[in-house]
């Protein structure tokens, strides 16, 4: 498949291969979506608005040239914004493949960093050379105001030209938090919006903490995706709960949005409002508890994104998926085209008692499962 090499999400010409839960595949324009979707269903996307979470820099010990790539923390909290773990890559800029880029300067607990106003400190090198905790310096009104400054949206080689940070914001952006865009979110335009009100088909949002989808280091790549922090409102949770009373589906509009309600609902198969940090991975062995459907872009093979259709379909539905992908000229990557892909509810939903009433989380707490 041919990447999107340019920040076009909005596109009239976006295709959307849909995957029927009988494992029928058929190819429709996106702009079809309202109609392929029923009154009944209950669409829920991810409003998290994407950081500038790429911050070039200096190492000071060495005087050399990096980029530190933002790509996790265990809070949404707009107060605690001081602690991430990062990538850190040497010199050049996303020009340059990812998996091309030059290894940064050897990092050691307690070096300084200069990101550009910013000041940081590497609290531990993790399992990886290139792999660290990070600390900055400062109040958080100093420190968003360093990333609003100095701060660029994570990019790589195959969009050729700078992005904007308007770029990778959808019609749903809040709260920022996401390090890359919750981009399955690109294909939800205004126009796509009315027309779903106008069908009766509801929307709800909840915030996930979207993370890096490539770091172009093998070892690192298997680690992904990280821990991510994630938020259900509690009128979300109400809306999960009341459209599965009525039989209705939960279409998740993007990976990060599977990945918040099968971690919510881990335990005893409810969806509970608050804040949680999703730790689980998801692909062949999974049996989801919540989602009914899914609409993302297209992911290429080996992708954590790629993975986790196997928790929606076979693999012999999915290798037809990727044919009929490459033979009909999908476009890949976050501004590329989209799937619908419907699960099976008798294979692959996992047993759960009686359902009991939501439990409800205090406000800002963090919850794992």
């Amino acid at each position: 498949m041919t990447p999107a090499a340019a920040p076009s999400r909005l596109s009239r010409r976006a295709k959307l291969l849909v995957v029927r839960a009988s494992g029928r595949i058929e190819h429709w324009p996106r702009s079809a979506l309202p109609d392929l979707l029923r009154p009944t269903d209950l669409l829920i996307a991810n409003d998290a608005a994407t950081l500038p979470a790429s911050l070039f820099g200096t190492h000071l010990p060495t005087g050399c040239a990096i980029e530190v790539r933002l790509a996790g923390r265990d809070s949404l909290d707009a107060n605690r914004v001081d602690d991430f773990m990062a990538f850190v890559f040497g010199g050049g800029d996303f020009r340059v493949r990812t998996e091309d880029r030059p290894k940064p300067p050897a990092l050691r607990t307690g070096d300084r960093l200069a990101l550009g106003p910013l000041r940081a400190t590497v609290v531990r090198v993790l399992d990886h050379p290139r792999f660290i905790e990070l600390r900055i310096d400062g109040p958080a009104a100093r420190i968003w105001e360093g990333f609003a400054r100095h701060g660029k949206p994570v990019q790589y080689s195959h969009i050729r030209e700078p992005l904007a940070l308007w770029d990778v914001w959808t019609a749903l952006a809040g709260p920022p938090v996401a390090f890359e865009a919750p981009s399955a979110g690109f294909a939800l335009s205004w126009k796509m919006l009315a027309s779903l009100a106008a069908r009766g088909i509801r929307l709800a949002t909840l915030t996930h903490a979207a993370g890096l989808s490539s770091t172009g280091d093998p070892a690192l790549d298997a680690q992904l995706p990280l821990d991510e922090a994630y938020r259900i409102p509690l009128s979300t949770a109400q809306a999960v709960r009341d459209g599965k009373a009525r039989s209705g589906r939960v279409v998740a509009i993007g990976t990060t949005v599977v990945r918040a309600l099968e971690h919510a609902a881990s335990v005893d198969c409810t969806v509970p409002a608050g804040e949680r940090l999703a730790t689980q991975t998801l692909g062949a062995g999974s049996r989801l508890r919540v989602v009914d459907a899914l609409v993302s872009g297209t992911h290429e093979v080996g992708s954590s994104h790629h993975e986790l259709l196997r928790a929606f379909v076979g693999e012999p539905t999915l290798e037809r998926m990727d044919q009929e992908l490459e033979s009909h000229g999908y476009r890949t990557h976050e501004f590329g085209d989209s799937i619908l892909v419907e699960t099976s509810r008798t294979r692959h939903a996992a047993p759960c008692s009686a359902r009991s009433p939501a439990v409800r989380a205090p406000a800002g707490s963090i919850l794992t499962a």
